[in-house]
């Protein structure tokens, strides 16, 4: 028998948070489908969402995938093109890019096809990571809006604050005096926007987190939001032993017994893509109780106490998050977000739709 871990990704949890994001917005729906849609598998996933307006990802051999499994809808480049050698491509697969650096303009000065290209023009507001500055941005909308390979131009950029208290309105505000008068669509919300800003969503949309039922928030549930969680991470208790005052558990003996314990071996660790930094006290379910992990992650296993659970035994299930066990509870615990556990899913973990 093959190890009881699997992950269960649930596709009918995807369309009901698409429906959260509609019931949010009037603004086309750009789906972030990006890093294999969050860790769910692109294609599936896509296919699940099959009634959003759009997709956005990083990868052209993932954006021809999806043209290739008949997807129709705009398909954006969230970093663009990393080499003019990929323009024809992008023309050739109806592909929309991100323009976001002079580098990428002069690129497609040098391509000789004409009107050919849907481009998203970034304006760096203020997360400085990608985007031109205030002083670049109109000259970089002026050239594209007469460029020989541009056939439309959607403006946008990027909030880094939408989920907390400083919100968006510095940056929503340089966004809106430096696209006044202009007549092109536009695009600002990620999810925290999409459920907290309502002024700018604009013309399109850009959930990402929210689609695979994760709450943008840290002070608010994701049910609380309608949410549903899509992934799953299950496994199974392989070990059951007693343990005395004063006994250790783990790599490193850095939890010890305070008092006599009953403690659970669970076929999960951070070679499957639970954190090996999960700290003693992270919240688990065992048969669909809550209780907690104790001592350090293995690469194979970890721990879990088991005194509050006289019925577990070998067999019983657990799970890691999802189900009952809201991923971003876990992630708080562990000091990371529910991003960075969705991805780390290991290959070696079958997954079930």
């Amino acid at each position: 028998m093959s190890r009881p871990i699997q992950a269960h990704i649930d596709l009918s949890a995807l369309r009901n948070n698409l429906r959260v994001v509609r019931r949010a917005t009037s603004a086309r729906v750009m789906a972030v489908v990006k890093a294999n849609a969050y860790g769910h598998g692109l294609l599936q996933a896509v296919e699940a969402l099959h009634d959003a307006d759009g997709f956005a990802l990083l990868d052209v051999r993932d954006a021809v995938a999806l043209r290739d499994a008949g997807f129709r809808q705009p398909i954006l480049l969230l970093e663009g093109y990393f080499s003019r050698d990929e323009l024809p491509l992008l023309a050739e697969y109806e592909l929309t890019t991100v323009i976001h650096s002079q580098q990428q303009i002069e690129w497609l000065d040098a391509y000789p096809r004409k009107n050919g290209l849907s481009v998203w023009l970034k304006l760096n507001s203020g997360m400085n990571r990608l985007g031109f500055s205030a002083q670049e941005f109109p000259a970089a909308m002026e050239r594209l809006k007469s460029h020989r390979a541009v056939r439309d131009v959607t403006l946008m950029t990027h909030f880094a604050q939408a989920d907390e208290a400083p919100g968006v309105s510095a940056q929503l505000a340089l966004f809106e005096q430096l696209t006044a008068n202009r007549h092109q669509p536009r695009s600002l919300a990620n999810s925290a926007a999409i459920l907290r800003h309502p002024a700018a969503h604009a013309d399109w949309v850009r959930p990402g987190i929210m689609l695979y039922g994760s709450s943008p928030f840290a002070d608010i549930s994701a049910e609380s939001l309608g949410l549903q969680p899509v992934m799953t991470l299950s496994s199974e208790l392989i070990s059951v032993r007693e343990i005395k005052a004063g006994d250790a558990v783990g790599y490193g003996a850095t939890f010890r017994a305070e008092r006599s314990m009953r403690i659970g071996t669970v076929a999960c660790g951070y070679a499957d893509g639970f954190p090996r930094h999960a700290a003693t006290g992270t919240p688990i379910l065992v048969d669909g109780k809550r209780t907690r992990t104790v001592g350090r992650v293995s690469m194979d296993m970890l721990s879990v106490d088991l005194s509050a659970l006289p019925d577990a035994r070998v067999g019983s299930r657990v799970v890691l998050w999802g189900e009952g066990m809201p991923i971003d509870e876990v992630a708080l615990a562990a000091g990371t977000i529910s991003y960075e556990l969705l991805c780390a899913l290991a290959p070696r973990v079958p997954v079930r739709r």
